[in-house]
């Protein structure tokens, strides 16, 4: 399952590899607010905003849920796992130091970890939740989807738990649901997020040219 942001959507054109994560995923949920509302005044069939945070939350508050150990993150930073993992603790889980990964920085091109791929066959956990950024999350779910020999449930929500730890601006519901999470991002580090964000206009120029048809580089 991925959560595509619009910042990382811009790039379904160019990224062949980006593009092909979604087009093979088995869910993608329309999180994105700008994409929702661009889709809804240029179609007739219209699109409902399904919150990646909301998904998120309502994943873990699941009481089937906490009663697996068999969970795998997959986090950027090591202080980024230890806080995912207490916070998960916290909320009714019962998770070992062991039941996160720290991931490289992967090349963009080509995301693949063996490593990772070694670990997974081996703990075959029952759930692997990828909390990285946009446009490498996809690429590395489909990676594992594509190499395991069995089906977990691949989550991709990215920064979605790192609302909840408190390690990114924390993002009350009513913005969440008023497609304004974004604002609290820029906010909390404008150099970082206004450009991205910024960047994201593109998604208006893709969506007028394009349609409903997928973009494809050349």
């Amino acid at each position: 399952m991925v959560v595509p942001a619009a910042p990382a959507l811009v790039a379904i054109k160019e990224d062949s590899l980006y593009n092909e994560a979604l087009q093979t995923a088995d869910i993608v949920i329309p999180d994105s607010g700008y994409m929702t509302l661009l889709w809804n005044l240029t179609h007739k069939i219209k699109l409902n905003r399904i919150s990646g945070l909301e998904f998120l939350l309502a994943f873990l508050n699941d009481e089937e849920i906490k009663k697996t150990k068999n969970i795998l993150l997959i986090d950027p930073r090591e202080f980024e796992s230890e806080a995912n993992r207490k916070y998960l603790n916290a909320v009714g889980f019962e998770l070992a130091e062991n039941a996160s990964y720290v991931a490289p920085v992967y090349d963009k091109a080509k995301v693949e970890d063996p490593v990772l791929l070694r670990l997974v066959t081996e703990k075959k956990p029952k759930y692997i939740i990828i909390n990285l950024g946009g446009g490498v999350q996809e690429k590395l779910g489909a990676y594992l989807r594509s190499n395991l020999d069995y089906k977990p449930g691949i989550i991709c929500t990215g920064a979605a738990i790192a609302f909840l730890t408190g390690n990114q601006a924390k993002i009350p519901r009513w913005a969440d649901r008023h497609f304004i999470g974004w604002l609290f991002r820029c906010f909390e580090k404008p150099g970082i997020y206004v450009p991205r964000y910024l960047k994201a206009f593109k998604l208006l120029t893709l969506m007028l040219r394009y349609g409903e048809a997928t973009p494809l580089r050349g």
